[in-house]
């Protein structure tokens, strides 16, 4: 089957290539065993020649009924042999009500008794071939489709190409092929995840050549190669190609992310380890955080904004030319928040006396170059000490720092500012004031493959930092554990427990969980937030990427089942670790128990 691509990746210039397809009249779990065996050997033989050929994939045809052990196992054992070549799956997507005289449908062979959903038939089939990584999906997309939460499923399924049926189409006021509003939304979902549109059908409408290409917008015709000019799916294509070239571009930031989506990386060790310069420079790129340029003042500044506030209450106008605020940094990396805080000072009018407390010896380096060429020499004291450690010579107004993870807490943020609120003024104030950790159940194909591949119990048991984009989002986020600053509790303890229960939407139908996304939401001061939860994200910033906690065996949940989850905080004498498990709608193994697999260091 040659077909063109619509690329989604903006600036790749696409091409066209060859993919295989497998005779449609095969049925390997038919009953009549003649064609059941017959249907075994085309099989094989069929991929063998698209194999010897060096096809970069070939397309299945969809299995005939529910139960589909057979095509399963033949499939299973032919990609157990396979190199390079990808076998992807035709799966209508349907989501519906049975009718009475669907009986012969293989629908009716579905389990849940009145309904047919291809992605049952999809997991089905692939748990049977578990979970192998050259398995992937052609979704075939008709007249109708199902709800929102029942497509947002596939955005987290290893679908390769949606193959867009030609009656699927509407006819314009002046007799164009079009598409309904919903149908061009989904389509440009597929573009966003690198999913490959490609036509299927015969032409159904009779618009002259002339008139379809008129419809083309943009500069050049590459996404067009492999079709020729007077083709019958040729205004089709160029209505399908009108979609893809009226989207938005991407963003600054999504363009600079767009290398990280679905990379697994291990989250950082910063008391165990002393960041690199090219970590300390990402972190300082991200204008949002530190300061007022470049980005619009509403979302910009974060730490800025809850310095001046907080001077502001701090002092009063009246004082502001006689009152000197003592004003501490711990953590101070490279200098963005140093120079925060005294741009917040020259904002308000404000004196300040700052500590800059860094352990990192290459950062302190750094730090005092800055001092220098700013001639902060006389506001700005640098303190080359672990902040734990520090003896400060006076106690703090304020104390800021930037110390949080993923997660909020998961770089020991809450250990290392107990550790320092012995030199914060009774009445201080610190930035940030508090920060909560957030989660909730994905679907996540690709990563959940990429852990596997490692073979072994450690990566199950690892969180990971990892720009989420090619996954499927079914409830939305709760909070887990939540700290605050300073902590004058007599309780002072910072292992946590929480039990939390998910409820995916009732018209999603099943879904498979690879396992939960986590976030986080900081109050610095007062009313300025900063964090990376979906709902209240602060927009433009890139230095945090959510955390991903895998499950080690996917749960697959039915429809309004709901999920119950069990997260652990837990401290020892060196280290600090997270535990996890699932217990509803089946239980999991605790994951990562008495951190065996991944810690984080005191």
């Amino acid at each position: 089957m040659r077909r063109p691509r619509c690329s989604s990746c903006r600036g790749v210039r696409p091409r066209s290539h060859v993919v295989g397809k497998v005779s449609s009249w095969i049925d390997l779990d038919s009953e009549d065993e003649q064609l059941r065996l017959d249907s075994e050997i085309t099989l094989k033989q069929e991929i063998a020649w698209a194999s010897h050929l060096s096809l970069q994939a070939c397309l299945l045809p969809p299995p005939k009924r529910y139960s589909c052990g057979n095509y399963a196992r033949c499939v299973n054992q032919i990609l157990q042999g396979m190199s390079n070549m990808q076998l992807w799956l035709r799966i209508p997507l349907e989501k519906s009500e049975l009718m009475e005289d669907d009986s012969t449908n293989a629908a009716s062979k579905h389990p849940s008794e009145g309904t047919f959903d291809s992605w049952e038939l999809w997991n089905s089939f692939r748990l049977l071939c578990e979970h192998h990584t050259q398995l992937s999906i052609a979704l075939d997309i008709l007249s109708s489709l199902p709800s929102i939460n029942s497509l947002g499923r596939w955005f987290g399924e290893p679908v390769r190409c949606a193959i867009l049926q030609t009656s699927s189409f509407l006819t314009n006021a002046r007799g164009y092929p079009c598409l309904s509003k919903r149908h061009q939304k989904l389509v440009m979902g597929f573009f966003n995840h690198s999913i490959q549109i490609v036509l299927s059908g015969t032409s159904l409408h009779n618009v002259s050549q002339e008139i379809s290409e008129d419809l083309l917008v943009g500069d050049n015709n590459n996404h067009l190669e492999g079709m020729p000019v007077h083709h019958a799916l040729r205004p089709y294509l160029d209505y399908v190609a009108y979609l893809y070239q009226k989207m938005d571009p991407l963003p600054e930031q999504e363009r600079f992310e767009i290398g990280y989506r679905d990379f697994l990386q291990s989250p950082l060790q910063p008391l165990m380890d002393n960041l690199e310069a090219q970590t300390y420079e990402t972190f300082e790129k991200d204008t949002v955080k530190y300061s007022q340029e470049l980005i619009l003042l509403s979302v910009s500044g974060q730490y800025q904004r809850a310095i001046s506030k907080a001077l502001v209450d701090r002092v009063p106008d009246e004082a502001a030319s006689t009152t000197k605020t003592v004003l501490m940094v711990v953590g101070a990396g490279r200098g963005p928040l140093v120079r925060a805080s005294l741009q917040a000072a020259e904002e308000t009018g404000r004196k300040l006396k700052v500590y800059a407390v860094e352990k990192n010896p290459n950062a302190v380096i750094t730090l005092h170059s800055l001092v220098k060429l700013e001639g902060w020499e006389s506001v700005v004291t640098i303190v080359s000490s672990d902040m734990r450690s520090w003896d400060a010579p006076e106690k703090a107004d304020i104390l800021v720092s930037e110390l949080l993870g993923s997660f909020g807490d998961n770089e020991l943020s809450p250990e290392c500012l107990d550790g320092a609120q012995r030199f914060l003024k009774p009445d201080g104030i610190s930035i940030p004031s508090s920060y909560t950790s957030f989660i909730q159940p994905i679907t996540a194909s690709k990563l959940y493959n990429d852990v596997k591949s490692h073979k072994d119990l450690a990566n199950f048991e690892t969180a990971y930092v990892v720009k989420l984009h090619r996954v499927a989002r079914l409830a939305s986020s709760q909070p887990v554990f939540t700290f605050n600053h300073p902590n004058y509790s007599s309780k002072n303890n910072n292992q946590r427990y929480k039990k939390l229960q998910f409820v995916i939407p009732a018209d999603t139908g099943s879904a498979l969980v690879h396992g939960f996304a986590g976030y986080f939401d900081a109050t610095l001061y007062k009313d300025v937030h900063l964090g990376i939860e979906p709902s209240m994200a602060t927009p433009n910033m890139f230095s945090w990427f959510p955390i991903f906690f895998p499950l080690r065996k996917p749960i697959c949940v039915p429809p309004e089942s709901p999920i119950e989850v069990h997260f652990w905080r837990c401290c020892g004498a060196t280290k600090v670790w997270y535990e996890w498990c699932v217990t509803s709608p089946s239980p999991s193994a605790i994951h990562n128990s008495s951190g065996r697999s991944y810690w984080v260091g005191l």
